[in-house]
């Protein structure tokens, strides 16, 4: 039973006696599986091969893929200089020195950043051959990020047990805060019609029927029992081995729904405390689970 980060990185290399290929690959947030890869142009016919790889081992995610693949052997490519374009930028330059009266300060870096003045002159790769590289090279670095997605995830897994055990504590205190929370209530109603002149007992239909509103407004035990449900559900999730980061989401989310409901019904400074404990343990319990695979 592994809960999965989305967040992880690998790097690995591998050679055949052809060519010599290294991938690196990094992982973050996405509410879907994802992948990006960056191949050298020659290459970019493997990428639905490799994306199709990548995906068997990640299901959510947005994952980054970067493969840099060399001959073995042979030279690297050489950088070209375009003459012909260089000669008719520098003369446009020097037109527009003549029309303006002002001399053009060019350095180095900004006539290499003109387009199609360097070009390298890169060799032609045997698709079939660098495959043969780039694959290993690709497994290996996707099992170092799975590795470190598995260990950010069991501390994740931990870290949010941990929480949501307070917040059964908490709920529990407040289950049994509820009920005196009606009691306060009509002792303060006696007393203010008391302070008021008018004796009434507590047999008194009156105060009964306005006692028995507040009860029925102030009740709670739909919402914690809604909790303790959310609670075990949650519990299961957490120890799924299938990606559950969408379905604990959406459990906060009720959670909090159910929080912010007693909240509104508490009508007592110690309830509404703990419905605050609660809420800040829930939001950093979320803050982990938008983390989850």
């Amino acid at each position: 039973m592994k809960i999965y980060s989305m967040t992880g990185f690998g790097r690995a290399e591998f050679a055949t006696d052809d060519y010599h290929a290294k991938v690196e690959m990094q992982s973050v947030n996405r509410k879907n599986g994802e992948v990006v890869i960056q191949l050298p142009k020659a290459l970019v016919e493997l990428e639905a091969g490799l994306r199709k790889l990548v995906l068997q081992s990640v299901q959510r995610g947005r994952v980054q893929v970067s493969v840099i693949v060399t001959p073995v052997g042979v030279k690297p490519a050489e950088t070209l200089v375009d003459e012909v374009r260089l000669k008719s930028f520098l003369a446009a330059v020097q037109k527009i020195e003549e029309l303006t009266g002002k001399p053009q300060k060019l350095d180095l870096a900004e006539i290499i950043r003109v387009g199609g003045i360097l070009s390298l002159d890169e060799q032609v790769m045997d698709v079939k051959a660098s495959h043969k590289a780039i694959e290993p090279a690709l497994i290996n670095a996707l099992a170092q990020m799975v590795e470190m997605r598995a260990k950010e995830g069991e501390h994740m897994q931990q870290d949010i047990a941990s929480r949501i055990e307070l917040l059964e504590l908490e709920v529990t205190a407040i289950e049994a805060r509820a009920p005196g929370v009606v009691a306060q209530y009509r002792e303060a109603l006696l007393r203010r019609l008391k302070d008021s002149g008018l004796a009434l007992d507590l047999d008194d239909e009156r105060v009964l029927k306005e006692v028995g509103v507040f009860a029925e407004r102030c009740d709670i035990s739909e919402e914690t029992t809604r909790l303790r449900s959310h609670f075990l559900k949650f519990d299961e999730y957490l120890n799924s081995n299938e990606p559950t980061g969408r379905s604990l989401d959406f459990l906060c989310q009720e959670m909090n729904r159910e929080f912010n409901t007693i909240g509104s019904k508490a009508n007592d400074a110690i309830l509404a405390q703990h419905v605050v404990n609660c809420k800040t343990e829930l939001e950093k319990a979320r803050e982990q689970v938008q983390n989850i695979e």
